[in-house]
């Protein structure tokens, strides 16, 4: 078992706040990678909506969210331990799960076979989704 990421807020308030805090970062990716594109300052204003750099900040905050992945049965037995409940994402019949569980909220989890990296960035999502929306 190990995890990924390094940010599992305790409240929703430390979520809100690391939310908010990557916004001047995600403005300055968006604007550097257009300039790497050569957009002009015409194209630039037309194409870069608040959704873009939206977009941008929640990939940001969801790629710093710690995840565990470990077994099934270690998945298990974390979740009987645990006071909250897990939505879980993908097939009972695989060995392997992500899972995500802040301070504050119920977890996810994903399961998968061989591909851990893409079962991570998945829950990740879902997590931006089902923990984060009303949050962030």
């Amino acid at each position: 078992m190990h995890t990924v990421g390094w940010f599992l807020p305790e409240s929703e308030q430390e979520a809100s706040e690391r939310y908010e805090a990557l916004a001047s970062t995600a403005q300055l990716v968006v604007r550097e990678s257009t300039r790497a594109m050569e957009f002009g300052r015409e194209e630039y204003d037309e194409r870069v909506t608040g959704d873009v750099v939206g977009t941008a900040r929640d990939v940001l905050f969801a790629e710093q969210l710690q995840v565990t992945v470990g077994t099934r049965e270690e998945f298990e037995e974390h979740r009987a331990d645990s006071d909250g409940e897990y939505q879980v994402f993908g097939s009972e019949n695989v060995d392997n799960v992500a899972w995500h569980a802040p301070g504050f909220a119920d977890g996810v989890a994903a399961t998968f076979h061989g591909e851990e990296e893409a079962a991570v960035g998945t829950l990740r999502r879902q997590a931006m989704g089902h923990v984060y929306e009303d949050v962030v």
